[in-house]
């Protein structure tokens, strides 16, 4: 199992408590299991923190 999966997974969880507060809760445990994907892939070293930011930024690269 990788470090992203593991990182949905206990996105998942934690945000297994916040269902019980209606479309509110849903809508955290979405944001929840991105963070856990986001930190998860930064863990396998999959993600670029810096073309993230630029990509969020609006900034393009030509490579």
């Amino acid at each position: 199992m990788n470090y992203t999966v593991f990182g949905i997974i206990i996105g998942a969880i934690l945000a297994f408590s916040a269902l019980f507060f209606d479309f509110w809760g849903f809508l955290l445990m979405a944001v929840f299991m991105l963070v856990g994907a986001l930190l998860g892939r930064a863990a396998d070293g999959k993600l670029d923190w810096r073309s993230l930011r630029d990509a969020l930024s609006g900034r393009r690269s030509s490579s």
